[in-house]
């Protein structure tokens, strides 16, 4: 990262100078080093992410217009990718941003190349890498994605249940139970978890539409499914409307 080796530079160049032109005392020099370090780090850091935060919000706008313009989102977020040289883990943000935007548009083949440089902080991108994975009937590839989302995103229900779902789908219904036990133990009393535990001890559907738009992004419902619940959505959102207009 560009801002690393500047930083670094920097400093390095600091430290020779105080200690072996001017003599200073080496843990002063080492401390002024530091201190210069992180003043250009922070300053390079700030500029950085005041431009992509610029971006995304930039993409964010367009993503909710009416109709949304999908194809400028995306043009904006890549042309944000070259600051990925620059700062730590930007590349991994953006690329999950793009990578959601494809899947989302159910334009897969696209959104695939993204998904797999995903920050492994975004556990929607992540869940999106592990289902295309299993569509592409890599088992060990979900499970190893699903892992990492897990470990860093412990506290997501609804990654717990997607996880589960997958290797249900996959036929492992005893992995299924042990990863919403290992969920429970995570986010104890959860309620839905408990409920698709229960749905899978019985053999039973598990109640992924229980979590709503959240669970219908991932795709793994039918297109008429979709369809139901988004007009029923939108049913819901008109007759809010109406109520506070009454």
């Amino acid at each position: 990262m560009y801002n690393l080796l500047i930083s670094s530079a920097a400093s390095i160049s600091v430290l020779l100078i105080l200690d072996f032109v001017l003599r200073t005392t080496w843990w002063l020099a080492l401390i002024l080093a530091l201190m210069i370090f992180m003043m250009i780090f922070v300053l390079f850091s700030r500029i950085i992410m005041k431009k992509v935060m610029a971006s995304i919000e930039t993409a964010g706008k367009d993503l909710q217009a009416q109709p949304p313009r999908f194809e400028k989102a995306v043009r904006e977020l890549k042309d944000a990718l070259q600051y990925g040289k620059w700062q730590l883990f930007v590349g991994g943000q953006l690329n999950s941003q793009i990578g959601m935007i494809y899947y989302m548009k159910r334009d897969f083949s696209n959104a695939f190349p993204y998904l797999e440089k995903s920050f492994f902080r975004n556990w929607v991108a992540l869940g999106m890498l592990a289902v295309s994975y299993m569509k592409r009937q890599k088992k060990e590839k979900m499970i190893s994605t699903f892992d990492k989302a897990v470990q860093w995103n412990g506290k997501e229900s609804l990654l717990w249940s997607l996880y589960a779902y997958c290797l249900n789908e996959c036929g492992d219904n005893v992995r299924a139970k042990e990863i919403i036990a290992k969920g429970l133990k995570k986010i104890p009393g959860d309620e839905k978890l408990k409920d698709n535990l229960e749905c899978l001890e019985k053999g039973k559907k598990m109640n992924m539409r229980a979590y709503g738009d959240l669970w219908f992004q991932f795709h793994l419902e039918s297109l008429g499914a979709l369809q139901k619940h988004q007009m029923a959505s939108l049913g819901g959102r008109m007759q809010r409307r109406m109520s506070v207009r009454k």
